[in-house]
């Protein structure tokens, strides 16, 4: 299958405190994209995630949280207030953007792209709920999904990090 013509890199996601970030800036990384919430039965599992960020971070890993209240209400907070939760409940150093829509009408682009098999060449997996895990490459290319049941110290998860990790970057 020929490289796809996007890649994530081609997209900006919003900052808490306003702004966009170009996800250029995370060119040669490999990236866990999460969508997130704080009152959800997974958002323990943002402990987790710090813990993958701090275990492979130095070698290039960077999971990017992003907000999301599309499944039950689960993120009523806003702006600053989401980045102070995560920070103080879960101790959440990696980049937690400001809430965006990952699903429906309102879609952010970059999730518009990460669940559409004919865009990223690999992946047609929407998030059904809070914690939906998407593992991209150093190239921007989508690599993997996984479900918000599989917890970021699952085997499966941490094996497909340290294997992304290995290739070189374009």
């Amino acid at each position: 299958m020929s490289k796809p013509e996007q890649n994530v890199h081609d997209f900006s996601a919003p900052l808490r405190g306003g702004g966009l970030k170009p996800l250029s800036e995370y060119a040669g990384k490999v990236l866990l994209i999460v969508n997130t919430a704080s009152e959800c039965g997974f958002t323990p599992q943002l402990k987790g995630l710090q813990e993958l960020q701090d275990r492979f971070g130095e070698q290039g890993f960077q999971v990017l949280g992003f907000p999301s209240n599309e499944f039950g209400g689960q993120e009523p907070l806003e702006g600053e207030a989401i980045g102070e939760f995560c920070a103080v409940n879960y101790g959440v150093s990696f980049p937690v953007f400001d809430k965006i829509q990952v699903k429906g009408d309102d879609q952010h682009p970059l999730y518009g792209f990460l669940t559409d098999r004919k865009r990223n060449g690999r992946v047609g997996a929407k998030p059904r709920w809070n914690f939906h895990k998407y593992l991209v490459g150093r190239d921007g290319q989508v690599l993997d999904y996984f479900l918000p049941l599989t917890k970021p110290e699952a085997g499966r998860l941490v094996n497909a990090v340290e294997k992304a990790l290995e290739q070189p970057s374009a």
